[in-house]
C-alpha cells in the first residue's frame, strides 16, 4: 500500500496522522510519500517519521519529495492537508476584514478569510485530483483535510470523479463534550448527526433507547456548563439541536454573535479559541515563527502514542481489512440530505469497507436547521464558482452573502474589502491573474438635490406626499 501525504510540511498535523497510521496493524508495510513545496519543513518531517519507523521496529518505509506527481504516482490513498499561502496569506485573511469591522476568531472556513482560503485552495485541489486521474492506482481515494472543508469538497465534486471524502474531528470532540455533560461514556451514546461541516446537528442522542437530550439541555442551563459553550447553547435554545463546532468558530458562521460589541461581550468573551479575535491566526503565527527558528521535532519522542480521534487511520484500516467503520464524512450531496441543494457538500454518517464509501441517506433536516445551513451553502456555492472560474465579481458576491459580513458591512465596503484582499493575495490566486473587480461610482448627493422627474415607487410617492402634508401643518392623516 502506498499513501501519499500532500502538505506534509504541516508539523503538528502530519505527526498526528503518521503516528495513527504507523500504530495501525493493518497498515504495516505501507510506503509513505511525504510531499511539500517547503523543503526545510519537509526534510524535518521525513527524518522524524523515519525515526518513528526505526525506533519502533516497524515494517514501513517513508520518503519525501517536493514533486507532487511523484508522490501521487501509484498511490492507493492520497491525504491532502495543504495550506496555500501559509501564515502570510492567513494574515491578510484576518487583518484586512478586521479593518472593515468583520472580526473573525478562526477565519479559515467561512467569512472573508474562509472565502479567500477557498479561492487559494481550489486550484491546488483540482490539480491534485487531475494528477490522481493520471498517476494514482485505479480507484485511489482522496482524504481531504484542507479547509475550508465544505467549499473544497464542493469543488472536488464539480471537477472530477475521483472518489473523495472530507474528514474533520468536530463530531468526535463534540461527542466528548456531550459525554461529559450527561455523564455517559462516549461509546454508549447512540447518535445521529448531519448537516454541513462545522454546522452539523445532533438530531438524536440516546443511550439504550433513552433520550439523553432532556438531561443534556438541563445541564446546559447550569451556569458552569453554559459558560463553556455560550454560542452553541444559544443556538440549541432557539433552533432545538446542539451543533458540532465550538463557540469561537461557530460564532463566525452566524450573524448574531460577533456583529456588535454588545454581542461579542455577551457570547465571545472567552479567551483563545473560545471567541477571541484572531485566535487561530495569532496561534499559527507564533508556531510558524517558532518553527523557523528551530526544529521542534528534535524534542519530540518518536515512540508511538495511542491513536488520536482523527478518522484517517480508521478509514484506511476499514478499507484494508473490509471490517466496516462508521464515521462522519463530508461528501457530495447525492440525495443524502433532501432539503439542501444537490451537489453541495454535506456531512453525514458514512460507512467504509473494502468496497469504498457508503454515505447514509438522512432525508430532511428540521427546516430551521436546513435554513441555517443554507446560509452557509449559498456562500460556498458562490466561492466555488469564483474559485473555479477566477471570477472576482463572484468572489465579492460570496463575501457579501456571508452572514457575519452582511451584518457588519455595506455592499460598497464589501467590494472595497474584496478588492484589497484579492490584490494582497494575488501571488496565490493564479486563476484571477489579469482580472479585477469592476469599479463602482461614488455619488455625493447634495442636500438640495432636485429629483429626476420620473414615476416613483408608490410607497415612495406616498411617503413624499405625507412629508409634504406634515411640513404644511396639515395634520397626520
Amino acid at each position: 500500500m502506498k499513501i501519499a501525504m500532500i502538505g506534509a510540511g504541516s508539523i503538528v498535523f502530519t505527526k498526528t496522522l503518521m503516528n495513527d497510521m504507523l500504530n495501525t496493524p493493518a497498515l504495516q508495510g505501507a510506503t509513505y510519500a511525504l510531499m511539500s513545496p517547503t523543503e526545510t519543513k519537509l526534510r524535518r518531517m521525513e527524518a522524524f517519521v523515519n525515526r518513528m519507523i526505526r525506533e519502533n521496529g516497524l515494517p514501513a518505509s517513508c520518503y519525501a519529495t517536493t514533486d507532487r506527481q511523484e508522490a501521487i504516482r501509484d498511490a492507493d490513498f492520497v491525504v491532502c492537508m495543504v495550506q496555500v499561502g501559509g501564515t502570510d496569506a492567513f494574515r491578510v485573511d484576518y487583518e484586512v476584514p478586521l479593518k472593515y469591522g468583520v472580526d473573525q476568531c478562526i477565519g479559515d472556513s467561512l467569512g472573508p478569510g474562509g472565502v479567500l482560503r477557498g479561492l487559494r485552495s481550489i486550484p491546488v485541489l483540482t490539480a491534485i485530483v487531475q494528477d490522481m486521474e493520471r498517476l494514482a492506482k485505479p480507484g485511489a481515494l482522496l482524504l481531504n483535510y484542507t479547509n475550508p472543508m465544505a467549499a473544497c469538497c464542493y469543488a472536488l465534486g464539480r471537477v472530477s470523479n475521483v472518489p473523495y471524502i472530507g474528514l474533520c474531528h468536530g463530531v468526535q470532540t463534540t461527542l466528548d463534550l456531550i459525554s461529559g455533560y450527561v455523564g455517559v461514556p462516549k461509546s454508549e451514546i447512540d447518535f445521529l448527526c448531519a448537516g454541513i461541516n462545522h454546522m452539523g446537528w445532533f438530531l438524536k442522542l440516546e443511550r439504550e433507547g433513552q433520550d439523553l437530550y432532556p438531561l443534556f439541555k438541563e445541564r446546559c442551563e447550569e451556569p458552569g456548563y453554559y459558560v463553556n459553550e455560550k454560542v452553541r447553547i444559544e443556538m440549541m435554545r432557539h433552533f432545538g439541536y446542539f451543533m458540532t463546532e465550538s463557540t469561537g468558530h461557530l460564532s463566525e458562521y452566524l450573524p448574531w454573535f460577533r456583529s456588535s460589541k454588545r454581542a461579542m461581550e455577551l457570547y465571545c468573551d472567552e479567551p483563545a479559541f473560545g471567541g477571541e479575535s484572531g485566535a487561530y491566526f495569532k496561534w499559527s503565527a507564533v508556531v510558524a515563527d517558532k518553527y523557523t527558528q528551530t526544529d521542534p521535532l528534535q524534542f519530540e519522542s518518536p515512540l508511538l502514542e495511542p491513536r488520536s480521534v482523527e478518522y484517517c487511520s480508521h478509514l484506511l484500516e476499514a478499507a484494508a481489512t473490509g471490517k466496516p467503520f462508521r464515521l462522519q464524512g463530508n461528501v457530495r450531496n447525492d440525495g443524502y440530505i433532501d432539503n439542501l441543494p444537490r451537489g453541495c457538500c454535506v456531512e453525514v454518517p458514512v460507512y467504509v469497507d473494502r468496497e469504498g464509501l457508503h454515505p447514509l441517506r438522512v432525508g430532511n433536516l428540521p427546516p430551521q436547521c436546513a435554513a441555517a445551513n443554507q446560509s452557509n451553502v449559498t456562500v460556498q456555492t458562490l466561492a466555488v464558482e469564483a474559485g473555479l472560474n477566477g471570477d472576482p465579481e463572484l468572489a465579492m458576491n460570496a463575501i457579501a452573502m456571508d452572514p457575519l459580513t452582511s451584518a457588519c458591512c455595506t455592499l460598497a465596503e464589501v467590494r472595497q474589502m474584496t478588492a484589497e484582499m484579492l490584490a494582497a493575495e494575488a501571488q496565490w490566486l493564479p486563476q484571477f491573474a489579469g482580472k479585477a473587480l469592476k469599479p463602482t461610482p461614488t455619488i455625493s448627493v447634495p442636500a438640495d438635490v432636485v429629483r429626476a422627474d420620473v414615476p416613483l415607487d408608490p410607497a415612495l410617492a406616498i411617503g413624499k406626499r405625507f412629508g409634504t402634508l406634515i411640513s404644511q401643518g396639515s395634520g397626520g392623516e
